[in-house]
């Protein structure tokens, strides 16, 4: 076999490659832009999970005192070193919405953190500091805004069982919400309200005075 025949079936090859790899974006934005037919290539979703079963009980001794609403636009991108973005990288534009809750730890109260007087008038009671919960995502307030995506990550999504994920940026959220829950004033909200709710309490019961501290 000549040289020449060589070159002629190795451009065969990457040519027909290229034309396989055209076919299935062409197909994709034919897919994308024409509803009949995505709709006769389209897939359905059942299901047929089986009921939930409780595992464990566990009983709460925490007082969730205050409640932050947060939101925070991630712009998330990743480039491959040696490719354009247009090949090989991927960008992600995701709007994440969630709360985080501020509590105190009632249940780790020893005795001689309470203390009440002979007539039960007076009370005194030292709480540990109020801490953070971890932030929870809403899924009903959180969207992704834009994805761009190159050429290879557009055929890996083709052929990936979760081609949609979006725990990259969901976890990247989920920590920028948990650093503005730190700088903002949410524990210390949930120490007045829980001192507000502890002496509306105990005033009810009878006392007259309440005094409630923070710390060790």
């Amino acid at each position: 076999m000549t040289t020449s025949i060589k070159r002629m079936l190795v451009w065969a090859k990457v040519i027909t490659a290229v034309v396989l790899v055209l076919v299935v974006l062409f197909a994709g934005l034919r897919l994308a832009v024409l509803p009949g037919l995505r709709d006769l290539f389209g897939t359905e979703t059942h299901d047929r999970s089986g009921p939930a079963l409780l595992q464990s009980i566990q009983d709460m001794s925490r007082y969730d005192a205050a409640s932050g609403n947060f939101q925070v636009v991630v712009d998330l991108e990743k480039d491959a070193k040696f490719l354009p973005d247009a090949i090989r990288g991927s960008r992600t534009l995701y709007v994440g919405a969630g709360t985080v809750d501020a509590y105190v730890d009632l249940g780790s109260l020893a005795k001689n953190d309470v203390t009440v007087n002979s007539d039960r008038t007076s009370a005194t009671l030292r709480l540990p500091h109020a801490v953070l919960g971890k932030p929870a995502l809403d899924p009903d307030r959180s969207y992704a805004v834009s994805k761009q995506r190159g050429l290879l990550d557009r055929l890996g999504d083709f052929f990936s069982d979760n081609p949609n994920s979006e725990a990259s940026v969901q976890k990247l959220a989920a920590k920028h919400i948990g650093d503005a829950a730190k700088d903002s004033r949410l524990t210390a909200r949930a120490e007045q309200n829980t001192t507000s709710m502890l002496d509306g309490l105990l005033r009810s019961l009878g006392f007259t005075d309440v005094t409630v501290t923070y710390g060790t």
